[in-house]
């Protein structure tokens, strides 16, 4: 299929859009007018959206929709539709109800392989390999219809409502998903003010349900954190933009190009490791310009990429501060001329403008390599530059007065279990089959069942190539140290212990005492603050201390076995841990996470 010369489309044309904000049904309790609950209702639907600049094609996309307030314009909107979806600003504290609707009544656009263990609605099994035909049109029941779950990345909430892969349903929750319970979910905010996003989880296709659009920011407040009111220490609201920057290619009449051939074609037709576009997309514009006054910005920046890195540097070179990561503020604010940043991660960084000449043009740069970390350099020219930011002669608000300190985050100490997970690639002719997590498949027993309370050390053992964003559903937690280990030496003795993956027998756990080399190397300062997502690097163990207990909880209360959730985790399907690199994730690079009680029970 052709698609189009991303050298043939003009950069900086097209305005940044600054997504709007959901508008919910406001629920106040009758006796003191205090908000009880804030409500939306969200429909996921095809449509079209002008991505390319004017002149080219508009784009089928997924997306959302619901009513909006659009802080640019200052009006309400309903029936607002986008992709990326509207931004989600919680308050820390109040409950938020959100029904999702499927409204995909037609077939999934990007090619399913259904040789995959994926969400399957109309129950076709396994499929031969030779019996898939080429897409399009693809295999009609893989194709027809679409299943949505919806999870909020970084968000503490019950497993009913995490948006479990096997949670799905397709439009009119004709078919569910074996997992499936509810489509209204309720999310209670307790945790620490910080910039989560939103985005479709369904088994196996993941990528494709993304790639079309189906992510957006969930931004949660804490009203009593000065930090949190615009305006009064960091930037306004006009000057608080969010940046979710993604890659993609197009064809040449403005849909999206995803691959439909697969390395290894006789095993999986249409599945490839990495997708990698040829063009850069943020908020839903390719290589869009922003204006921007003579001032400080903060950018909440998220990597919305299925499997792309991003090095961001700016063409001057100057200078940023960092001070928030995925799980909020970090301790104090950290100095930087380049920020790396891996699929699923977010940033909060302020940009200070106010001494940069009026017209001069920056470009927000690239430089990180695909796959990371020894792919390819990114052509300067495309994928190397990201957006551009014009600057006006506006002067509007003096330069945030930051204070030293930002967040007390605690120092967390191991009373629980210590495990060792390696991350396996099982090759085919080509390349990659698939890639395991302790060489076990999805559907394998659960072997990562914490005590609910516990603080447990995971070591993640990395045996392949490439840096691997590892994500923990339901909890935030902290990075140890990486070291340096004989990778060929573990992974003999790992292959004697436990044969060729995949296994059909709980993994044998090899140590990694007498493998490793140097000394640990202690996390970069923008790294020292709650994560729940970490590039776990080739060569490399990477070392995190994970407290299975809110985020927010004072140190002396956490005890293992006792909830302090306002939940039960243990009910419902469970959580998942998996790889963020959505084409890994969506073929086996993924396990099931159970919350237990002290006992290995349920609560």
């Amino acid at each position: 299929m052709v698609t189009i010369d991303p050298n043939n489309i003009p950069k900086f044309k097209s305005q940044l859009i600054v997504p709007p904000v959901y508008m919910p049904k406001v629920v106040k309790r009758a006796s003191s007018g205090e908000v009880i609950s804030y409500n939306y209702i969200v429909s996921i639907s095809e449509f079209k959206e002008q991505i390319l600049p004017e002149g080219f094609p508009m784009t089928i996309v997924f997306g959302y929709g619901s009513r909006v307030f659009n802080k640019v314009t200052g009006k309400i909107i309903n029936n607002f539709k986008s992709a990326p979806g509207a931004t989600f600003e919680a308050v820390r504290g109040i409950t938020m109800n959100v029904q999702w609707i499927n409204d995909l009544n037609g077939y999934n656009r990007l090619p399913v392989d259904p040789t995959l263990h994926w969400a399957d609605p109309n129950n076709i099994g396994m499929v031969e390999p030779s019996s898939v035909p080429p897409f399009p049109p693809g295999l009609a029941k893989a194709q027809i219809p679409v299943p949505i779950v919806t999870h909020i990345h970084g968000g503490e909430n019950s497993s009913i409502f995490d948006g479990h892969p096997d949670a799905w349903f397709t439009s009119g929750e004709n078919k569910v998903g074996s997992e499936f319970i509810t489509s209204l979910y309720r999310y209670p905010n307790k945790q620490n003010s910080a910039t989560l996003w939103y985005h479709d989880h369904s088994l196996g296709i993941t990528r494709l349900n993304v790639v079309m659009g189906l992510a957006g920011f969930y931004i949660i407040k804490d009203p009593n954190n000065p930090l949190d009111i615009p305006g009064k220490v960091l930037p306004d609201k006009k000057h608080e933009i969010p940046l979710v920057i993604q890659d993609r290619t197009f064809n040449m009449d403005g849909s999206f190009y995803f691959p439909n051939v697969g390395i290894n074609p006789d095993e999986h037709p249409y599945w490839q490791p990495e997708f990698f576009g040829n063009t850069i997309v943020v908020n839903g514009k390719a290589w869009p310009n922003l204006n921007v006054d003579r001032q400080e910005y903060r950018f909440r920046v998220l990597n919305g990429s299925n499997a792309r890195f991003y090095n961001f540097k700016f063409s001057n070179d100057m200078e940023f501060f960092q001070i928030g990561s995925d799980g909020g503020y970090l301790e104090r604010p950290v100095k930087l001329k380049s920020i790396l940043i891996a699929p699923g991660e977010r940033v909060d960084i302020l940009v200070d403008f106010s001494k940069i000449l009026p017209g001069k043009k920056l470009i927000l740069q690239n430089t990180a390599n695909a796959p990371f970390p020894s792919g390819e350099s990114p052509d300067p020219d495309t994928v190397g530059s990201i957006m551009q930011f014009t600057v006006t002669g506006c002067i509007t608000h003096p330069k945030a007065k930051l204070p030293k300190k930002l967040n007390n985050i605690p120092k967390l100490t191991r009373d629980g279990a210590k495990r060792t997970l390696v991350l396996y690639e099982v090759m085919g002719k080509n390349g990659p089959l698939e890639i395991l997590l302790n060489g076990q498949k999805w559907s394998a027993p659960v072997s990562e069942d914490p005590v609910v309370g516990s603080t447990e050390e995971w070591e993640i053992v990395n045996l392949t190539g490439d840096t691997h964003p590892i994500h923990l559903h339901l909890v935030q937690f902290q990075i140890l140290n990486r070291q340096s280990f004989k990778v060929d030496d573990y992974s003999t003795k790992w292959l004697e212990l436990n044969g060729e993956p995949p296994l059909n027998h709980p993994t044998i756990v090899l140590p990694t005492e007498g493998y490793s080399i140097g000394e640990p190397i202690l996390p970069e300062e923008n790294e020292a603050g709650w994560k729940d997502t970490i590039r776990a690097n080739p060569g490399e163990i990477t070392r995190l201390i994970i407290r299975f207990a809110p985020q927010y909880a004072a140190s002396d209360m956490v005890k293992p076995g006792v909830n302090l959730f306002p939940f039960n985790p243990s009910s419902g399907p469970g959580y998942v841990w998996h790889c963020h690199i959505l084409d890994h994730e969506d073929n086996e690079m993924m396990r099931p996470l159970k919350i237990v009680s002290e006992n290995n029970e349920m609560l």
